[in-house]
């Protein structure tokens, strides 16, 4: 089941809101068996009038693909960084709910408690769903680190302070790493494991490749026509 509370809100009550709901981020392993990994992100149609939320599945030790959704919501919020998930979350739980199964890991095209509240869109989804989360983001968002090691599969902690946020993760030698945080019910070395399990030949995992994909626009109309 999933959970909700109210989206109309301003930057400062959704500031607010992330701060109450951090509190609730489980950040030790609660996985089961992982059987089917998926791939969360959006993309935006008429002139970023609509969020396209979508939704990739694949088999956990092939990573081929099982199933995929999209669901379509008008945009409500501004594009602010650190509050990205109070404009994309709505249409992605959209198109959660309409998975045949839900998916037993999630990874997440963005952060997870490598933000600033250790509230990113990864721990939203994960708190409000209750399904184990990841984030896997192409850029950082605060914290900061140390050389990473050119080696495919090498990492170093992200700092904030005193406190590791997060894992800057080469996926691919000499390739731009990602910036790996839990999101809920996961812990940092799991998040970093399964974010490489999930690489292939490509600096992103194939979760985000995939759902990015099918929310480009060049699939939106193979998807509205029942596609996959």
């Amino acid at each position: 089941m999933i959970a909700t509370h109210p989206w109309n809100l301003d930057p400062a009550q959704a500031r607010e809101l992330q701060r109450e709901l951090a509190r609730r981020v489980v950040l030790r392993d609660g996985l089961g068996e992982v059987q089917r990994v998926a791939g969360v992100d959006v993309g935006f149609e008429d002139g970023g009038a609509t969020v396209r939320g979508a939704i990739a599945v694949l088999d956990a030790d092939t990573l081929e693909p099982l199933e995929e959704t999209v669901a379509r919501r008008a945009t409500t919020f501004p594009y602010i960084p650190g509050l990205l998930s109070f404009r994309e979350l709505p249409a992605i739980l959209d198109a959660l709910d309409a998975l045949r199964r839900p998916p037993d890991l999630v990874l997440c095209d963005g952060q997870g408690t490598a933000h600033p509240r250790r509230f990113g869109i990864a721990c939203h989804l994960g708190v409000l769903t209750g399904l184990p989360t990841i984030g896997v983001a192409k850029s950082r968002l605060c914290g900061e680190h140390g050389p990473v090691p050119q080696d495919k599969g090498a990492w170093v902690p992200l700092r904030d302070g005193n406190e590791i946020i997060g894992g800057v993760v080469r996926t691919r030698a000499g390739v731009r790493p990602l910036y790996v945080s839990p999101g809920h019910r996961v812990s940092l070395a799991t998040a970093v494991a399964w974010t490489l399990r999930c690489t292939t030949r490509y600096r992103l995992p194939e979760t985000t490749r995939r759902a990015d994909r099918i929310a480009s626009r060049r699939f939106a109309s193979h998807l509205a026509s029942g596609g996959a």
